[in-house]
């Protein structure tokens, strides 16, 4: 009987460290504003996109600004950032690669905003947009890597683990 007594006393002493350790290996994760993914001092909308946009100009992609670069301290850290969804690829009725972007419009209405403005997100579970309106918020892995698409030149991915309805 004091085997078995032993036997649990460890168990369970084993139980109560590794629950108080719980804390301490949870990912820090870093709330990131647009304004976090733009170099110091650039201002975060582009004199560009504050006129009138002509519509029946160019494609909205050549009209894209140029980027001044990217911040390159959030590479490999689990972010959480606010944003708009534009659909790149779906599987079945969810979308699984998307644009994040800072405003609604941003890509199909309105020139794409720079590059370090632009977050291409990757998700392994579909995500169901109801709106295309609503905002979002994404938490994961965030990099830079320069990609382009046909709709944008893109500064930063984001290797989703979850995204959400944003109500700010």
């Amino acid at each position: 009987m004091s085997n078995s007594l032993s036997r649990r006393g460890f168990g369970g002493g084993l139980a109560a460290c590794l629950l108080l350790a719980e804390p301490a290996r949870a990912k820090e994760v870093v709330e990131l504003t647009w304004d976090d993914l733009l170099p110091a001092g650039v201002p975060s909308r582009p004199p560009a996109l504050s006129g009138v946009i002509q519509h029946d100009a160019a494609p909205l992609a050549r009209q894209q600004p140029v980027s001044s670069g990217v911040r390159t301290e959030w590479n490999g850290k689990t972010v959480r950032i606010p944003g708009f969804v534009v659909p790149l690829e779906h599987s079945g009725t969810g979308v699984v690669t998307f644009i994040l972007v800072p405003y609604v419009g941003a890509c199909i209405h309105v020139p794409p905003p720079p590059a370090n403005q632009l977050v291409l997100v990757t998700t392994a579970r579909p995500y169901e947009i109801s709106d295309l309106f609503e905002p979002v918020r994404v938490t994961g892995a965030l990099a830079t890597a320069a990609t382009a698409t046909e709709l944008a030149e893109i500064g930063y991915t984001l290797t989703a683990e979850r995204i959400e309805a944003y109500k700010p």
